[in-house]
């Protein structure tokens, strides 16, 4: 049976009149001169071809997390062609691969991801997001800015922590900013994401005959059962913003045989690095209870790969993506615009707590499209994801010349990111 959609229709209608109804965003920084933003944008647009044949390519060969070697080798020769060295494998990840150009002065770093979901492939539009950055760094990389402009293949968004990865092997230490884009159902120019931790709770009971000594058992799917239920009470006494989900991986073997093991795995979502420290730390409170209720043991297995924090957007640098998108012919929204539930996570809040970043949505012309969703792969392969790729391409490139060529708004953008509190030490934060 279908859930009625009634709620979802009066979004969806609430939603169209507030993108109506909404401010384009200005910046107040000048950024480059016409001439060269011209010139950046003609490259984008006379290389068209070449760069919807990356993403169509990538569309039609999806690759999972940490196995995008083809992914990866594909957007390698298409810098290689333009006359780039390429390094693949860096950072101690295979997929990974690096381009620069330029030395000295400033240093901006353009994103690029191209990991597949299982079963939908490219259900988040990754190959959208590498096409552009490609495209965005080979722009930037044919105009005289001055400063240093690197690509940056970074693997496995998808739940992997590939570059948080990166970051621990020290790919981001002589990196002033970053810029990357996503594809979504929307143009808005800061979208926020939520952080994410997973844990996978295990409980150890003591087995025995379910039916003839059940007295002598220790039942470990009570204590599953009993912390999916603390869970389940606990959600409503969490902020809006915040969202907890589970399964149970292990409920035992047989039921005449009272479970010695049982697990399940949970993700935790905060908007705040704070929130989510607070929220993890009440999981845990969960599942102690649950083992003393049920006379087991548990162990709580944090983050097999790098926890995720919310993104903290560079307003400053946003600023100038929305500029560049209107020129394109899109309105680059602002926050709360359209819902801010309507996120997920992503590993470039990482990032976003270390230095300036931006991480600006692409619509793909269809405002009712989810991520992560069969009909959002069908429109990344589409011609309205064709006309992303060279739109955020545009996008990317300007926004790199802008922080390259204009001294103050790169003062204002680093006013901006330590009035926020300046760089948190992400490995320890969750210690």
């Amino acid at each position: 049976m279908q859930p009625d959609d009634s709620y979802l229709r009066a979004v969806s209608a609430a939603t169209e009149r507030a993108v109506a109804a909404a401010e384009p965003i200005r910046s107040d920084h000048a950024g480059a001169d016409e001439a060269l933003r011209a010139e950046v944008e003609r490259w984008v647009d006379g290389h068209a071809d070449d760069l919807v044949a990356l993403s169509r390519d990538l569309h039609a060969n999806p690759e999972e997390a940490f196995a995008e070697h083809r992914s990866a080798a594909q957007a390698a020769e298409l810098l290689r062609r333009h006359g780039h060295d390429v390094e693949v494998g860096v950072g101690g990840l295979d997929t990974a691969l690096r381009a620069s150009v330029g030395s000295g002065g400033p240093h901006v770093a353009v994103l690029a991801e191209y990991d597949a979901l299982p079963g939908i492939g490219h259900g988040c539009g990754h190959n959208i997001i590498c096409s552009a950055a490609v495209g965005g760094f080979l722009a930037v990389a044919s105009a005289a800015t001055g400063g240093r402009v690197s690509l940056f293949g970074t693997p496995a968004e998808e739940g992997g922590g590939g570059k948080e990865h990166l970051a621990r092997a020290g790919l981001f230490d002589d990196v002033d900013a970053v810029v990357m884009l996503h594809p979504f159902s929307h143009d808005i120019a800061t979208h926020p994401f939520l952080g994410r931790r997973q844990v996978e709770v295990v409980f150890h009971g003591v087995a025995a005959h379910a039916a003839a000594q059940p007295f002598m058992g220790r039942n470990a799917l009570d204590a599953v059962v009993a912390t999916y239920q603390g869970v389940a009470a606990m959600r409503q006494h969490m902020p809006s913003t915040d969202r907890v989900h589970g399964i149970i991986t292990d409920g035992g073997k047989r039921p005449n045989v009272v479970p010695d093991r049982a697990a399940a795995l949970f993700y935790v979502r905060s908007a705040e690095p704070g929130s989510l420290r607070d929220l993890a730390s009440r999981i845990e409170s969960i599942a102690h209870g649950a083992a003393s209720m049920t006379g087991c043991g548990v162990e709580l297995n944090w983050d097999n790969n790098p926890a995720y924090l919310p993104i903290r957007h560079n307003d400053a640098l946003a600023a100038r993506w929305a500029e560049h998108q209107a020129r394109r012919g899109r309105t680059a929204l602002p926050r709360g615009v359209v819902p801010e539930y309507l996120t997920g996570s992503t590993d470039l809040g990482n990032i976003s707590y270390r230095l300036p970043a931006i991480h600006p949505m692409i619509g793909l012309g269809d405002p009712n499209l989810a991520l992560h969703t069969e009909e959002f792969a069908a429109a990344a392969g589409s011609p309205a994801g064709d006309r992303a790729v060279l739109d955020g391409a545009v996008g990317l490139a300007l926004t790199t010349v802008d922080y390259l060529v204009d001294a103050e708004l790169r003062e204002a953008v680093h006013a901006e990111f330590q009035a926020a509190g300046g760089p948190l030490d992400v490995p320890s934060y969750f210690d």
